[in-house]
């Protein structure tokens, strides 16, 4: 099965380069000039990745990013002219999985899309289903999935990797840098407080809005850990 990539960019030019460069690689491409756009193409064909441009007209890219993770869990790429770190930090927080500062070279852009892919474990080939079951959690490591009881949990991609590393080894205590390392695995310096707003929301997501402090335990003053008695 192709992996099919979203495209959100209201320069003609740059998306069209960008969707022949991709169709060349072997992915399925979709293009959007704007939010709305974006949205319902995203509703309708459920792509694997989104190249998500941050300045665009009437909805900019963070309020994209901030509803696509309201309804699904694409690998989304954020790409903007903006190169501040903390303009990164924000965009990261707002749910991205990655960061492209134009200007860019699309064999680079290319290069991020397998990684992230690879974060997400899909290559587009089928394998063997790996579950890593703690306590009620099911985590689905083939398909991305994670399942409490019956209910399917919509988790981001980096959220999925935090979650898989912390529940392969309950017990053990990871700092936020060896989470970020894992979660990020690029060379770009991020803020460790952004894995902070990851955990606070991929409790909430695995805890129902309870605690948040069953499953995920925090290790003040150096990282988190995964509780040694969800340990099947």
């Amino acid at each position: 099965m192709r992996i099919k990539v979203l495209i959100v960019d209201d320069e003609v030019k740059i998306a069209s380069l960008m969707e022949s460069f991709l169709q060349a690689e072997g992915y399925e491409c979709l293009t959007a000039m704007d939010g709305s756009t974006a949205l319902q193409l995203y509703t309708k064909h459920q792509p694997d990745i989104v190249i998500l441009d941050w300045m665009l007209p009437q909805m900019n890219g963070l309020d994209i990013c901030r509803q696509l993770r309201q309804i699904g869990s694409p690998g989304i790429i954020m790409v903007t002219a903006k190169s501040e770190e903390t303009d990164k930090i924000v965009g990261l927080e707002m749910g991205a999985d990655d960061y492209l500062t134009k200007p860019f070279s699309l064999r680079e852009l290319s290069a991020r899309i397998r990684s992230l892919l690879r974060r997400m474990n899909r290559t587009g080939q089928d394998g063997p289903a790996q579950i890593l079951r703690r306590g009620e959690l099911a985590i689905h490591e083939d398909s991305l999935q994670v399942f409490k009881g019956d209910e399917e949990l919509h988790l981001t991609p980096t959220e999925f990797k935090l979650l898989h590393l912390l529940a392969s080894k309950p017990g053990r205590v990871y700092s936020r840098m060896q989470l970020l390392q894992h979660a990020f695995e690029e060379e770009f310096i991020i803020d460790e407080r952004t894995v902070d707003s990851h955990i606070s929301k991929l409790r909430k997501k695995i805890e129902g809005g309870g605690r948040g402090s069953d499953y995920i335990q925090t290790v003040y003053g150096f990282g988190y850990r995964f509780g040694a008695e969800h340990e099947n």
